[in-house]
């Protein structure tokens, strides 16, 4: 198993990453909030342990754009603020568990645990096939017509979405808030040039179309044979 901590207090840090390999877990330590979201997004962990306080993006902004790019990945915040109402944030952000400092590394390792078993009964598919696309979400592959698909972060995110709704059309609205973040404007032209982009590596080489353009509304993945 393995577990990303993104924290900027290099002590608290190392004490974790101790503890964590000790217990028999790998662990990886990014210290700014972009560094973390970067490996958040791009490495394979099944756990994130995440300060609310940090330097470049606060981890409240770190994890709803976890959130947002479709990665269900459990995520504890530690933070120094433990008032109700900041546990309260901190779960509608995205955060699956919230533990206020000062804390004990046993009820660190217990409560990461709790999650991984939660998260252990919903676990998603290990395979999303259409015609011959296929997505593997624990590795984030995607490939067709047996050959690996290299997408950029937006593309991948854009295919996961559609993914995810095979077969319903995808309003350009629910596009801008997953890619782009909420508040981006649904009519921006950086969408329709983010669907040609997807449309030319998943679609184009092939003879078999699996997007489709709902004009005015949005975009569908689906086989129409």
């Amino acid at each position: 198993m393995r577990v990303l901590i993104i924290e900027d207090e290099a002590k608290t840090a190392w004490h974790l990453l101790d503890g964590l390999r000790a217990a028999g877990f790998e662990s990886e330590w990014a210290d700014t909030g972009p560094r973390g979201l970067e490996r958040a997004l791009t490495g394979r962990f099944h756990a994130l342990l995440v300060d609310v306080m940090l330097p470049g993006m606060s981890g409240l902004d770190l994890v709803r754009m976890v959130r947002q790019a479709g990665f269900p990945t459990p995520v504890l915040f530690l933070s120094a603020r433990g008032e109700p109402m900041d546990r309260i944030k901190g779960l509608e952000e995205g955060g699956d568990d919230y533990l206020g400092k000062p804390y004990s590394f046993p009820e660190v390792l217990a409560r990461i645990q709790a999650l991984l078993r939660r998260a252990a009964m919903d676990t998603p598919p290990t395979k999303v096939e259409v015609a011959d696309l296929i997505w593997e979400p624990e590795s984030h592959r995607v490939s067709r017509g047996g050959m690996r698909v290299d997408l950029s972060p937006k593309e991948y995110h854009l295919a996961v979405l559609l993914l995810e709704n095979l077969g319903q059309v995808v309003t350009r609205r629910q596009i801008m808030e997953r890619v782009w973040g909420l508040g981006t404007p649904a009519d921006s032209n950086a969408l329709d040039v983010q669907v040609k982009r997807l449309r030319n590596k998943l679609d184009e080489p092939f003879d078999r179309k699996l997007i489709h353009t709902v004009r005015g509304i949005g975009v569908v993945l689906e086989d129409r044979g």
